[in-house]
């Protein structure tokens, strides 16, 4: 599986080499040629039998081929195993029927006539803990194969999830150390609160001035900048990535579509073949590219729905063909989304364009100089294929959790609200991706499913976003309160079991309150390369 730059055809990589560059020398993403994908695709039948671990592992092989099978074994044993996955079932109820593997990674509850694939069961209860608990495995075990001396240093960049993720599973790692970036006012608390008690002598969090766009932007501009690549190689560094555009990151999100639809069959909530559909909650267009990846190997699934909130770049894009950044980035309370450059969508259109480089280059240069970009009718009609798309008001999103809560006696978080008030849309048949006032006024029922059936992509804990969800339950003034106070305050409530790692918060000390501007950020790099970090 030779991977290339979706930029320029003629740069070519090994997976080991381009998991520890992250990214292309051009600035574009590794990306596998779509018929080398679908060459390796797979009967879904023959994979009845597998449980997580297994299922990774075809994954891993399928894209990572030049590991070996001790290699990826030792990477998958370290990292989904019981210490870093807990699940405490919310209610037995929400699982009856549904078997899942024997280690529950991602396990698959109800919501109303529908299911809910609860990604959250990790060390940082989000669902990149799915991803960052292997790839500092594949990362170090890729380059203890070179045999090379260099220190890798690795930059992030995180509207809220990633970086604690990436922290975590970085931390204290040989030879590594990680830089993190957040944009200052663009997390949650409990968010802020994990990255900036974060433990280990080799990583480091900074704060930005601005939105997650920049930070995204921040490290891209250092990896392509030759004069911090002249720094690099005189100091014996070389940069590396945590973020989706490392494709160490996106690989194992595949994973857990394909071992959903195992479930789903294996407890016979859907018969062998049956397509579903898979709604995700999406900004950084990651998450769902490792759908549409599951897609192309072979896994039965109809429309992958893609849900945003108001900062709708990608609802407009899917609807539309015209990609336009040249907006307002708004603030919600569904901070992870709130983006405006949806970096892995390069990696889809090289793919459905038939890995078109000269094309990407095309589109990337027109966004990067103007802005925008529109692509053809031809390439959007391939788009609307295996996509569809919807965004939900930041009031639809607040009815929503209330709703859930209510009616389907589900406590979701604001993230996974969205998808839920998009999947809604979607069920009653709009037409149009304009918003409209569907959560709190319209209850679907079975007959509106039209016996089809939809996995929720359920993205994080709602206790990471306490606050926010707690005032749409109730509808009280809780200013007053502390955020650990509203953490009690929704477990009396709710019942909904507190993830240890964000009780154990309250008693962390803060390690990292820096704040920086834009080029502060680049300096504060580049004096960490000169000191070999």
């Amino acid at each position: 599986m030779k991977l290339y730059s979706t930029r320029n055809i003629n740069e070519i990589s090994t997976p080991k080499d381009a998991i520890i560059k992250g990214l292309t020398n051009d600035g574009g993403l590794y990306c596998p040629k779509i018929e080398d994908i679908m060459a390796n695709s797979f009967d879904i039948k023959d994979l009845l039998k597998n449980d997580y671990k297994t299922t990774a592992k075809q994954v891993f092989k399928t894209f990572f081929d030049d590991f070996t099978d001790i290699e990826i074994d030792d990477c998958i044993n370290s990292a989904y195993n019981n210490e870093n996955f807990d699940v405490t079932k919310s209610s037995i109820d929400n699982f009856a029927n549904i078997k899942t593997s024997n280690l529950n990674i991602t396990p698959i509850s109800k919501i109303g006539n529908n299911y809910l694939m609860e990604l959250y069961h990790g060390p940082t209860s989000a669902f990149k803990d799915v991803a960052l608990t292997i790839l500092p495995h594949f990362l170090t075990t890729a380059y203890k194969s070179k045999n090379e001396n260099k220190k890798v240093y690795i930059l992030t960049a995180t509207s809220g999830d990633t970086g604690k993720a990436a922290l975590s599973g970085f931390k204290d790692v040989e030879n590594t150390s990680i830089t993190v970036f957040y944009p200052t006012d663009g997390v949650s608390n409990i968010q802020k609160l994990q990255m900036q008690t974060s433990e280990g002598n080799n990583v480091s969090v900074i704060a930005i001035k601005g939105n997650f766009d920049d930070c995204q932007r921040l490290v891209k501009e250092i990896y392509v900048d030759e004069s911090i690549k002249k720094i690099c190689i005189e100091n014996n560094v070389v940069l590396s990535s945590a973020n989706s555009i490392n494709i160490g990151r996106l690989v194992p999100q595949i994973v857990y579509y394909i071992q959903t639809y195992i479930d789903l069959v294996n407890s016979n909530e859907i018969k062998l073949n049956e397509k579903i559909n898979f709604i995700v909650p999406t900004g950084n267009f990651g998450d769902i590219l490792a759908g549409y990846l599951a897609k192309l190997l072979g896994t039965p699934i109809d429309k992958l729905i893609c849900a945003s909130n108001d900062n709708k770049v990608l609802t407009d894009f899917i609807n539309t063909g015209k990609y336009n950044k040249n907006r307002e980035l708004i603030k919600t309370i569904s901070p992870s989304m709130d983006i405006l450059i949806s970096s892995n969508l390069e990696r889809l259109l090289f793919l459905l364009s038939d890995n078109d480089d000269k094309l990407i280059n095309q589109l990337m240069s027109s966004l990067s100089n103007s802005g925008e970009y529109t692509i053809s009718e031809n390439l959007l009609n391939k788009v609307k294929e295996h996509f569809v798309a919807y965004y939900a008001t930041e009031d639809e999103c607040r009815k929503g959790i209330k709703q859930a809560f209510e009616n389907d006696k589900r406590l979701i978080d604001t993230h996974t609200s969205v998808a839920y008030c998009c999947l809604k849309k979607h069920l009653i048949g709009f037409n149009e991706y304009v918003s409209h006032d569907v959560c709190g006024n319209v209850k679907i029922n079975k007959n509106d499913a039209l016996d089809e059936k939809y996995v929720i992509l359920s993205t994080a804990s709602p206790y990471k976003f306490t606050r926010d969800v707690l005032k749409c339950i109730t509808n009280e003034n809780i200013d007053n309160l502390g955020d650990f106070e509203c953490i009690d305050k929704l477990y009396k409530l709710t019942n909904e079991p507190i993830p240890k790692n964000l009780l154990a918060l309250k008693d962390k000390k803060v390690r990292f309150s820096t704040v920086f501007s834009y080029d502060e950020c680049k300096e504060y790099v580049v004096n960490n390369i000169k000191n070999n970090i």
